[in-house]
């Protein structure tokens, strides 16, 4: 397993892309990188279309991601995926998705544990009185990019 990384430079900061075997492993928000890693080509279309989606010309995206979590973690991840762009769910709608409507906590810890930002779409996850709660890329990020789906919405 070969892992390649580069820094991708953001609306929002720097955001750290791993790959393994040209599938995407990571997505993070970084405060500080030392260097841009070694882009590649697939590295390089990763980021193109990160850009695309900051741009509001985007809002699926076409690469491949590998997911490296547990079973339950999983299946909050896929159906994160299947929020559509622009709008949101709460923990508990979640959970009822995944089948355990009382997981809504659980729900919340696998978002936390997300891999994979911005492409599997826990910033589109808000509390059930519609607020908005925990984003690793922090709360200001997840309102920005909730507002930038809301405003491309077509």
């Amino acid at each position: 397993m070969k892992q390649e990384y580069s820094i991708y430079n953001s609306p929002f900061g720097l955001i750290k892309i791993v790959a393994e075997d040209d599938a995407v492993i990571s997505i993070k928000k970084v405060v500080e990188s030392c260097n841009n890693g070694m882009p590649t080509s697939f590295l390089d279309e990763v980021s193109k279309q990160l850009n695309e989606y900051f741009e509001g010309r985007r809002i699926t995206f076409s690469f491949p991601i590998k997911m490296k979590g547990t079973e339950f973690q999983h299946k909050v991840w896929n159906v994160l995926r299947q929020i559509p762009y622009g709008e949101t769910r709460t923990y508990k709608e979640v959970a009822q998705m995944i089948g355990n409507s009382g997981a809504s906590r659980a729900v919340g810890m696998a978002n936390n544990k997300n891999p994979i930002a911005i492409v599997i779409p826990c910033h589109r996850v808000i509390g059930s009185d519609g607020k908005l709660t925990g984003y690793a890329g922090g709360l200001e990020m997840k309102a920005r990019l909730l507002a930038l789906e809301k405003e491309h919405k077509k």
